[in-house]
């Protein structure tokens, strides 16, 4: 049986991305994510819980997210779930749970929607216009940026 694995966050993000590359020179940025919720207590008391997401994107998204986004920055993200499990220093097995996104979308200050698009999906460039893709031979122009 084929199954699915599919995240959707929308949330602020904690940090700004740590973008390295691998030896092979892949960009990889991550970067974490809080999503809230609030709710009211069996005693009637208004709670907030936060969940923190770790995210990872790799090459052309890698690189635009490492450039746009920033601490405190409202996005959506899209991608799937993996757990990745190392030994540490001394011997014991550890786990990390990441998303590893294949979309991120800016979303305004205010939350009232998108502003920007950045998808893993293009061959060389990433959507990354107001509404629209942009065609990939266009050259990206610092006053079309939207923020």
């Amino acid at each position: 049986m084929i199954g699915v694995n599919k995240a959707i966050l929308i949330g602020h993000l904690g940090k700004d991305p740590d973008v390295r590359s691998t030896a092979g020179g892949q960009p990889v940025a991550t970067f974490s994510l809080a999503t809230s919720e609030r709710f009211t207590d069996r005693n009637g008391q208004r709670q907030d819980r936060t969940e923190w997401h770790t995210v990872v994107a790799w090459g052309k998204l890698a690189e635009l997210a490492g450039q746009y986004l920033k601490k405190g920055r409202s996005v959506y993200v899209e991608g799937r779930i993996t757990t990745r499990s190392w030994d540490d220093r001394d011997g014991n097995k550890r786990y990390k749970t990441e998303i590893v996104a294949t979309q991120i979308q800016f979303l305004s200050g205010s939350g009232n929607g998108p502003v920007s698009e950045m998808d893993s999906s293009s061959s060389s460039t990433s959507s990354f216009d107001m509404n629209q893709a942009m065609p990939e031979t266009a050259p990206m122009v610092e006053e079309d940026l939207p923020f």
